[in-house]
């Protein structure tokens, strides 16, 4: 890896600090060549502390280290971003990130749709929600609407419209991530599951 320390005048460049499972941004910091040395040598995420004027490990007080997964250079070689593994809250004030951000797995609108949905559970008063009046039927029902969505997309499957499989696959899973909710669970705990399964 070509890394061009001498782009400023104090040998340091930024460093992106990204969750390696999660993706989400945790911290930046400055390295120059000795602290991406010792990074390397100890696989413990390691700075340049500009305040303290030395090498400062992540955790080093704390025990909250970063564990390192993998370093990339960018396009112009002046800037790291580094996938590490989190040992508890990333930054000193306790918060998961620098930027008091949850450090959770975000599945983009899928995730959204399950906030959309908890919120229509928590309001389950509400007349004109067919999430909500789901929930008010109770889990038999909710239990139904699966299956019978499963096999509708069983049966499109098995035809050529393409338009009415992935139709009726967003119907069952739209009814799957109600079913998760009514059962106190959300997508990543299934996805937990499933990672468990490449160990």
């Amino acid at each position: 890896m070509n890394i061009d320390f001498s782009k400023s005048a104090h040998g340091l460049i930024p460093a992106i600090i990204q969750d390696s499972e999660t993706k989400v941004v945790l911290m930046l910091g400055y390295m120059n060549a000795e602290a991406y040395q010792k990074t390397i040598e100890t696989q413990k995420v390691t700075f340049f502390s500009r305040s303290k004027q030395r090498l400062w490990t992540k955790g080093e007080e704390s025990g909250n280290f970063l564990n390192l997964v993998d370093i990339k250079n960018d396009c112009d070689g002046d800037t790291l971003l580094i996938q590490a593994k989190p040992v508890g809250p990333t930054c000193h004030t306790g918060a998961d990130t620098c930027w008091q951000t949850s450090n959770k797995s975000d599945y983009g609108f899928i995730s959204a749709l399950e906030d959309t949905i908890e919120l229509r559970k928590n309001n389950a008063d509400s007349e004109k929600s067919y999430v909500a009046s789901l929930f008010k039927l109770g889990m038999n029902k909710i239990a139904q609407k699966v299956g019978e969505e499963a096999v509708e997309v069983v049966i499109e499957a098995k035809d050529d419209n393409d338009d009415l499989f992935l139709s009726e696959s967003a119907d069952l899973l739209f009814h799957y991530l109600i079913l998760l909710q009514a059962k106190g669970f959300k997508i990543d705990d299934v996805v937990e599951v499933l990672k468990s399964r490449q160990k």
